[in-house]
């Protein structure tokens, strides 16, 4: 048998192993998975993303558009209409909820190191939503671009945005993120719906410490200037499904590489969109202390003021090294 052979027969025994496991099959790893998050089972690492602080303990000396990204947690997704929806397997999703705060953000990060360099995967099957409105007048009908007509609904509106990005380090102290975002809406409620990604770092607590800025409540910690973000492909139509108690689960799929530093693909459901020419903007000065950093993250952002979530049902990240 030739070492061909052996490699395609190691493939195979992989797919035909992934392909009867129930929780592996409906996803698309590398050869090597890093990790299987189910919700079910707990939050698996999932945890909040909180700013820098003191050798005292002071949460004080967080930086103010970090200090209350709130935490993540398990949840059943209850609803005033519908009861309990549970998620796309069984009962827990991992949700992140906002404030009601125009700008606020809620965030969910994993912390990895890396042992190689190569392609990096992360897939999860997600959902989204603005919180339900009770009550009111017949204003709370509309919201920007949104009318009530029977089928659409204002809540859709009211949706800012959800992130998925990663923190690295390594080769070096060179330090650098790649930034996918779906951007639902603008900050007039007008219906944007398309993927987006900064062209700057974001902005760190030493360089706040340095005084290079100051950033206030809910600014955008990935990056605050809203001139500093560019979108990428045609707008993508998603499955909101009419009222803020509907929830459909959607596919995602980003492939990064850390060997060359660059994005390598986007998949949102049956779209799939071309990231190697979307720029990684890497810091000017080297890290100490962050070797191998191997960091994810989803964050929600609302733009309206009306609490958002993202709920996570599953997430799986593999690599090819």
């Amino acid at each position: 048998m030739t070492s061909v052979d052996t490699d395609s027969l190691r493939a195979a025994m992989r797919d035909a192993i992934r392909a009867s496991d129930v929780r592996l099959s409906k996803y698309n790893p590398l050869p090597r998975i890093l990790a299987l998050d189910d919700f079910n089972e707990g939050t698996n690492g999932w945890t909040e993303l909180i700013g820098n602080f003191n050798g005292r303990g002071d949460l004080d000396t967080v930086d103010a558009h970090m200090r209350d990204f709130r935490t993540p947690q398990l949840s059943n997704a209850t609803f005033f209409d519908t009861g309990t929806h549970g998620a796309m397997t069984g009962t827990y999703s991992l949700k992140l909820a906002t404030r009601p705060y125009p700008g606020h953000t809620a965030t969910a990060i994993r912390r990895l190191t890396m042992a190689g360099r190569g392609l990096v995967q992360i897939e999860a099957y997600l959902t989204y939503k603005a919180e339900a409105q009770l009550g009111g007048d017949a204003e709370r009908d509309q919201y920007g671009d949104v009318a009530w007509d029977g089928n659409l609904h204002p809540s859709e509106a009211q949706f800012g945005a959800f992130t998925v990005a990663t923190d690295l380090c390594g080769d070096g102290g060179r330090r650098y993120h790649t930034v996918a975002r779906f951007q639902n809406t603008d900050a007039d409620g007008n219906l944007v719906r398309r993927l987006s990604y900064p062209v700057v770092p974001e902005p760190t607590p030493k360089e706040h410490l340095e005084g290079k800025f100051a950033l206030p409540y809910a600014a955008d910690f990935t990056a605050p200037d809203p001139n500093d973000w560019r979108y990428l492909g045609d707008p993508i139509e998603m499955c909101f499904n009419e009222v803020p108690t509907k929830v459909n689960w959607h596919y995602v799929r980003w492939l990064v590489d850390t060997e060359k530093r660059r994005n390598v693909e986007f998949q949102l459901n049956d779209r799939i969109i071309d990231m190697s020419d979307v720029p990684v903007p890497v810091y000017d000065e080297p890290y100490e202390s962050l070797d191998n950093l191997l960091n994810f993250y989803f964050s929600v952002r609302t733009l309206s003021g009306v609490r958002n979530f993202l709920f996570l049902d599953s997430v799986v990240i593999s690599a090819d090294w």
